[in-house]
């Protein structure tokens, strides 16, 4: 697993910003609600019928993620489709104010209702599993990440012992964690937290690069046989290539958080 690089006198803050690949290609016409919903040509295509929500990294805002639940179920209220589904992107937790919160309406059962609902990993998550699975180097990561700030959304101690985590966690958290996807595929369309390795076909990805990818991804103007449709990278504004839609526009470092509505040939965004 690669890990992150550990900048002394850096702050996290500042030490993701600087990892971020800059791929805002300008601004996009984002709705707060359903209603003022405005659809773009889209790079790919869904069979008529259906429709996917993908939302990007909600990074410890489970408020901002109920909006977008919400949104999602006037959007379906106003305009019923017969197939919908709704992915998650991956990164839930660290970084915003309540990676606990979160995990709890995400493990609570489907939202909304009636939908289905997959729920993708992102590296945040990964390192979490690992450590929760005997990796102490990936405990190291996680809590440098955003961990430390994390534990204490359960009401736990920052300095737990990494062996009492997975006892002290709920345990339905706990499971929804370990039930993650790698991608989900429909459509033009593979939705995957971070992207995919260029020059590898889909079914050779390793983990590590679904979850990690930044570069040479986010440069390739390669024809992936998909469009991929990822968050990990943040950016002022969804990017929207040939090849690939980013969708995380920094809700972890208090920007909005973003959903995708992909249906036919067209795209529409809300974001909050």
């Amino acid at each position: 697993m690669r890990r992150p690089v550990r900048r002394a006198g850096v702050s996290r803050r500042a030490a993701l910003e600087a990892a971020a690949i800059p791929t805002w290609s300008g601004p996009r016409a984002m709705a707060d609600r359903a209603e003022s919903l405005r659809f773009l040509q889209a790079p790919g295509h869904l069979p008529r019928g259906r429709r996917v929500y993908a939302i990007g990294d909600v990074h410890g805002h489970p408020d901002k993620l109920r909006q977008l639940h919400a949104a999602i179920a006037a959007d379906l209220a106003a305009r019923p489709t017969q197939f919908a589904t709704l992915v998650h992107l991956g990164d839930y937790i660290d970084l915003g104010p309540d990676s606990a919160g979160v995990l709890a309406l995400l493990a609570d059962g489907p939202h909304p209702a009636g939908v289905r609902v997959v729920n993708l990993m992102g590296d945040h998550e990964r390192m979490l599993l690992d450590a929760l699975n005997g990796d102490r180097a990936a405990a190291t990561d996680w809590l440098w990440a955003g961990g430390r700030e994390a534990l204490p959304s359960w009401g736990l101690s920052p300095d737990l012992p990494r062996e009492a985590w997975e006892t002290a966690l709920p345990a339905s958290h706990v499971a929804f964690l370990r039930s993650l996807a790698l991608t989900h595929q429909d459509g033009d369309y593979l939705f995957v937290h971070a992207g995919i390795r260029p020059g590898v076909g889909l079914a050779d990805q390793v983990k590590d690069d679904l979850v990690t990818m930044r570069q040479p991804f986010l440069w390739s103007e390669d024809d992936f046989g998909v469009i991929v449709v990822h968050g990990h990278s943040s950016a002022p504004s969804v990017t929207i290539a040939k090849n690939r839609i980013a969708l995380d526009t920094g809700a972890g470092l208090g920007e909005k958080l973003t959903c995708a509505v992909l249906e036919d040939d067209v795209i529409g965004l809300i974001a909050v």
